[in-house]
């Protein structure tokens, strides 16, 4: 994953090369294989690259069209030998990813986003029109923020020095935080308010009159796969899944695929070795790594990842995790966190895969997120019986509302409730008790940004899509909030693919009947079907992984005394944010084995250490971030308390 930071003057002010040169440092890190910089005029960019495939080693970044064009882009190109046969020309299969996207922008110029499949970001700026193009891929696996002022826009891959390197004020965003504290913000959205981050599937256009974000494309839900028998969808589910996984092996250095016990992480790399043994792979070679706890009586991981690694006759790296080891570490003094995803003190796992990749040389990590959200893995009826009201076929909704009662143990009435409430308002309809606010949230702060901590589900429409096509819409849009979370890694780099949020991929997902996915009695049947004699059948049908609760309550109470000493003068609570004595009372009931929500403690404890150490770097450094006055003003304090809150922090220092 390349990185890059560029500036546009809209007044006609001249970039000076120095405001780039400041930048240098921070990019560094991420992009150890080289750098390039364009400035001219009042436009200047600056690239860091970090190469995983044969052909991004010969592209010369920022790119200069014969137009005067400049692209910069980061990203891996999945259809190249499509878009070759499209445009022709002097392109060629030993053509670079940038030389075909610049030869599909001169062809088919703002249209050509959609045509581009892959993981990828990238930034257009035509000098012509003075108008400048920022846009990521469908889901976002990319970042790209972007700050506009009057006479100006500076954008990064890496957030830090759209922070560290303005002229003017940034306050911090209370509806990130609100975000952050319970389902993660809006992927749009950054800690800081005037910075926001290029949402996925779209595009920013901005000129010296206007800025404006345009959607350039979205599933269809027209698009239907309809099979006479269940063969023959196995057989489609098996073809985009492995081009999917070996879209992801296009790679000239050894991918490393997280290996759990569960089938998303199993399905790819079994899938993965046959690719690697059919030669179609272009990496060298895949290394596994599995973590587990022996300790852990709900996450017993070890007897099925070593299973997967009997068959492919390799053992794996194996990483222990340790939930007594300290959990709240002293903030690094010099280095900036710019979002409370960001850790300055890596646990000692984080320490133990950082070496494990560094050692083997791997530069591409595979994920299995999303599998167990889009193939079925919480096996809820409620999308299929959607469907069947709004189709009407009541005489199937009862069939099926029969076999789920009794597949589901519950009356049958009960799910036919709950298939209607998906059409009720969501302000009418009592949200969950995991989506209230935690109990240690202040009044006012809760008054005030209740939208952003207490997320509804959006009903679903009778007319328009099929309810499951716009439950799995709404399942899309939490993993981009996720993938939007997840901090930029450098130490050392990595690039992290997803084979299960291949755009191919579920597209047919979401075009095929929905009992195909799930099923009475049959969680993830599709794929179970689909894998059969691919993946070990003791994985295949193995129960649902049970969620480790007992890990994060184990390390609160090995960790007490750090906890509390945390607890007393507290950032938050000086902003109006959190009851510190109701944030002890919870963690207290974590330990003693009530119901709690730990991760939501968590997510505190982030908070309030990235919170400190933003404020040491406010005082030490004169760093432009000024506090939410609003959140003052509720607490009783006087608006100008910057002072106040560095003399606490001083005080936090001391103890």
């Amino acid at each position: 994953m390349s990185v890059q930071f560029g500036k546009c003057n809209f007044d006609g002010k001249p970039v000076d090369p120095k405001e780039l040169d400041q930048v240098r440092p921070i990019l560094a890190p991420y992009g150890p294989d080289g750098e390039g910089c364009f400035c001219k005029d009042n436009f200047g960019v600056l690239y860091r690259a970090f190469y995983t495939t044969k052909e991004s080693h010969r592209e010369a970044q920022p790119h200069v069209s014969a137009s005067s064009g400049v692209i910069i882009w980061d990203g891996r190109l999945d259809n190249r030998e499509d878009l070759i046969r499209q445009l022709g020309g002097d392109l060629s299969a030993a053509s670079t990813d940038l030389a075909i996207v610049a030869k599909a922008y001169e062809h088919w110029r703002a249209n050509f986003f959609p045509r581009l499949i892959g993981d990828w970001a990238l930034s257009l700026w035509d000098p012509q029109t003075q108008r400048l193009l920022l846009a990521k891929d469908f889901v976002g696996t990319r970042h790209l923020y972007y700050s506009v002022t009057k006479n100006q826009v500076t954008w990064s891959t890496v957030l830090s020095p759209l922070i560290l390197f303005v002229s003017h004020k940034l306050m911090l965003d209370e509806e990130y935080l609100a975000g952050w504290l319970t389902s993660l913000p809006d992927p749009h959205l950054s800690p800081y308010v005037g910075i926001r981050s290029v949402p996925a599937s779209c595009f920013v256009q901005i000129t010296p009159q206007a800025q404006k974000v345009c959607r350039y494309w979205d599933f269809d839900s027209r698009k239907t796969v309809q099979y006479r028998k269940d063969e023959d969808y196995e057989e489609h589910f098996r073809d985009v899944f492995a081009q999917s996984v070996r879209r992801r092996l296009h790679s000239d250095c050894p991918v490393l695929a997280e290996l759990s016990g569960g089938m998303d992480s199993s399905s790819i790399v079994c899938v993965a070795d046959r690719i690697l043994c059919n030669g179609t792979a272009l990496t060298p070679r895949i290394d596994t790594l599995s973590y587990y706890d022996d300790c852990e009586p709900n996450w017993n991981e070890r007897p099925y990842f070593t299973q997967v690694e009997a068959g492919r006759g390799r053992t794996g790296n194996h990483i222990q995790l340790k939930w007594q080891e300290p959990l709240f570490f002293d903030s690094d003094r010099e280095r900036f966190l710019p979002t409370p995803a960001d850790q300055a003190s890596p646990t000692e796992a984080d320490q133990q895969f950082a070496r494990c990749i560094a050692a083997q040389g791997d530069r591409v990590v595979l994920s299995g997120t999303g599998g167990d959200e889009f193939l079925g893995g919480v096996p809820t009826p409620i999308p299929e019986l959607a469907d069947l009201l709004t189709r009407a076929r009541f005489r199937q909704f009862i069939r099926k509302l029969k076999l789920w009662a009794l597949d589901r143990r519950k009356p049958w009435f009960h799910l036919m409730f709950a298939a209607i409430c998906e059409f009720v308002p969501s302000a009418l309809r009592r949200p969950p008790k995991k989506s209230q606010p935690p109990l240690w949230l202040t009044r006012d702060f809760i008054r005030l940004h209740r939208t952003a901590l207490v997320r509804r589900e959006p009903r679903l429409s009778v007319f328009g899509p099929l309810p499951s096509f716009q439950d799995s819409l709404n399942t899309l849009d939490d993993l981009r909030r996720q993938l939007e979370s997840v901090p930029l890694p450098f130490e050392p780099p990595y690039e992290k693919r997803y084979p299960y949020l291949d755009r191919d991929l579920l597209e047919f997902l979401y075009a095929i009947p929905r009992e195909q996915l799930v099923r009475p009695g049959q969680r993830r049947s599709l794929m179970r079907r689909s894998l059969a004699g691919f993946v070990p059948e003791a994985i295949l049908q193995r129960k649902r992984k049970a969620y480790v609760s007992r890990g994060p309550r184990v390390a609160l109470a090995a960790n007490w005394l750090q906890f509390t000493a945390l607890t007393h003068g507290m950032l938050t609570e000086a902003l109006g944010i959190v009851d510190a004595a109701a944030l002890v009372k919870a963690a207290q009931d974590a330990c003693n084995g009530k119901e709690v929500p730990v991760t939501s403690i968590m997510r505190t404890l982030r908070v309030e250490l990235w919170l400190r150490n933003v404020l040491r770097q406010v005082t030490g450094n004169s760093m432009p971030v000024v506090w939410p006055t609003d959140s003052r003003k509720r607490n009783g304090r006087a608006t100008n308390t910057d002072l106040q809150l560095a003399e606490l922090a001083n005080s936090n220092e001391r103890r």
